[in-house]
């Protein structure tokens, strides 16, 4: 029950915050810093899928290294292109899966397992959001419909962004958010209502 306490009052929390700002990035900013400390993991990550290049570009990222983030490109054909189209897939271990795209740079990183989710709007998938762990074990399956209600809000939330900005596509929201011109570098946003983590023998 208390971990089900946890889910439901960040749920609410960043459902709340998501609701009120128009601001893209800051949706991101909050929502992957909110996910890694309310689920006790290494790190999380959002992506948008960019149609025309067929690559999955980072939107925003909490607890993971630069260089892990520069690895390289990412293939929305090759990395754990299953949960884009098809619904969430949970990999247990990153050092022996044909679905990890960079696996040494996973390992070197100290990931264990990863899930991803769709972000699914109207029907669609534009992204995806990753939870990272350091430890190995399972994703439960109210961890995975709690991430995946968490990945759609955020997707619905970017495309009201995207509508409001009067831009085509969610990718170019994405490029709002790398324009020097238009993105706080400095803004920092901790979520300090979402309750911090439980360990990771609950997930």
């Amino acid at each position: 029950m208390k971990k089900q306490t946890v889910n439901y009052e960040t749920l609410l929390k960043i459902t709340n915050s998501v609701s009120h700002s128009r601001d893209p990035e800051e949706i991101v900013v909050l929502t992957v810093e909110s996910m890694t400390h309310a689920l006790g993991v290494k790190g999380c990550t959002i992506f948008l899928t960019n149609p025309r290049t067929n690559e999955l570009e980072i939107a925003g990222s909490y607890g993971l290294s630069q260089e892990y983030l520069d690895k390289g490109p990412v293939s929305a054909i090759h990395s754990i292109a299953d949960s884009l189209n098809e619904g969430p897939v949970a990999i247990e271990d990153v050092s022996d899966d044909p679905r990890i795209q960079y696996p040494e740079e996973a390992k070197k990183e100290g990931i264990t397992s990863i899930l991803s989710v769709p972000m699914t709007t109207g029907g669609r998938s534009i992204g995806a959001m990753r939870i990272y762990t350091a430890e190995p074990g399972e994703f439960e399956l109210e961890d995975v419909n709690f991430i995946q209600a968490v990945a759609n809000m955020t997707g619905m939330a970017i495309e009201m962004a995207r509508l409001n900005k009067g831009l085509k596509d969610s990718i170019e929201v994405l490029k709002t958010m790398r324009d020097p011109r238009t993105r706080k570098s400095k803004r920092r946003t901790p979520y300090e209502g979402v309750p911090r983590s439980f360990s990771r023998s609950q997930l």
